[in-house]
């Protein structure tokens, strides 16, 4: 898994985004990444890679990590069947990592464009995001600028933006 940290430093360095990474232990929730989020500055949002249950389409989830996910909410907002966790080989195949490493940079290697991605849009005022590199041992932070006006354009992924609450109508 070492390499394919590499080769997302390399496309991230190919594109000329500069970036600040931190090696760590590995981590497995989010209460684990909150060191991370506290040695680099930045929000670390929770990845979720789902699909509906007949696995005729796949949704990377890119959320702030107290946000609650509600599956009908989301599964609405995307016009899709109701969505569940996508399995672990279809993470593999799909984004080349594995739960507990989700990340929007495995997008690089969804060459076919398989997965949706869908963004919690109260992060696109974040000004330091934070994901892993495909792999739990290892945190990086670019800016939010980079990550939404230069990173995203050249996956070539066009992001939906969703709301992870409801408005209240009180």
């Amino acid at each position: 898994m070492e390499s394919v940290k590499e080769d997302v430093l390399a496309a991230l360095d190919g594109l000329g985004i500069a970036y600040d990474l931190l090696e760590h232990e590995p981590v497995h929730t989010m209460e684990d990444c909150k060191a991370a989020e506290k040695a680099l500055g930045g929000v670390m949002p929770k990845n979720l890679f789902l699909t509906p249950r007949n696995h005729a389409s796949h949704h990377l989830l890119i959320a702030r990590a107290e946000a609650p996910f509600r599956t009908a909410l989301i599964s609405r907002q995307l016009g899709v069947s109701r969505l569940s966790f996508a399995t672990s080989g279809e993470l593999m195949d799909m984004l080349r990592t594995l739960p507990g490493a989700i990340s929007p940079l495995g997008l690089l290697f969804d060459g076919e464009r398989k997965v949706r991605l869908a963004i919690d849009r109260t992060l696109r005022g974040e000004e330091r995001l934070l994901f892993h590199p495909c792999v739990n041992t290892a945190t990086l932070a670019l800016s939010g600028k980079d990550f939404f006006e230069r990173l995203l354009p050249s996956l070539q992924h066009e992001a939906v933006y969703v709301d992870m609450q409801e408005e209240d109508n009180a």
